[in-house]
């Protein structure tokens, strides 16, 4: 009969089988898989592949394309290189909802920025509907809804929604306050 180690397990041929102990696991196997990887991590991050995976070409073709300007937008997607387009509103003098007390006005001078110049002529198109929109909300508004940033960010908003419904395949970015007086 074959002998038995202190654990009782038998190798094939008779010698008793021999166990790695932790220490050694790690040693011999955790330890050179961690070094291993943190080396490829080193040299993926460090750049020294890129000449071997083909980024140094695709990075001399972008900037190439950069220097001649060649931006060229995906159709359907807006190219971010394009200049903004703005559009000045007329200006607007509107009374506010004040009750009884004296009367107070708010003058205001507005530009929107579109996202196409070909959007231009929509907006003119429809511009009356815009500004009846922007007349009847405003003629409703106290002096209180105006007061603070907060008040600014909600009538930006507010007017943005009601050009948004009123330009409506146009599609309108932000709009932005040139001049705002209240008196």
């Amino acid at each position: 009969m074959a002998a038995e180690t202190d654990a009782g397990e038998l190798s094939t041929d008779g010698l008793p089988r021999k166990k790695f102990s932790g220490k050694k696991l790690v040693l011999f196997v955790v330890l050179p898989l961690v070094l291993l990887i943190g080396a490829g991590a080193g040299v993926y991050f460090s750049g020294l592949l890129d000449g071997l995976l083909g980024k140094e070409e695709q990075a001399a073709e972008g900037e190439h394309a950069a220097a001649e300007g060649e931006h060229k937008a995906e159709p359907g997607k807006p190219d971010p290189h394009a200049a903004p387009v703005f559009y000045d509103l007329p200006d607007m003098l509107v009374n506010l909802n004040t009750g009884n007390k004296r009367p107070a006005f708010l003058k205001i001078k507005i530009s929107i920025q579109l996202s196409k110049p070909e959007d231009v002529g929509a907006v003119e198109h429809v511009l009356p509907r815009i500004i009846d929109n922007f007349q009847v909300y405003l003629r409703e508004l106290r002096l209180e809804d105006l007061r603070g940033s907060a008040g600014m960010y909600r009538l930006r908003q507010e007017l943005l929604l009601r050009i948004t419904a009123a330009a409506y395949p146009v599609k309108v970015k932000d709009v932005l306050f040139k001049e705002m007086l209240v008196q």
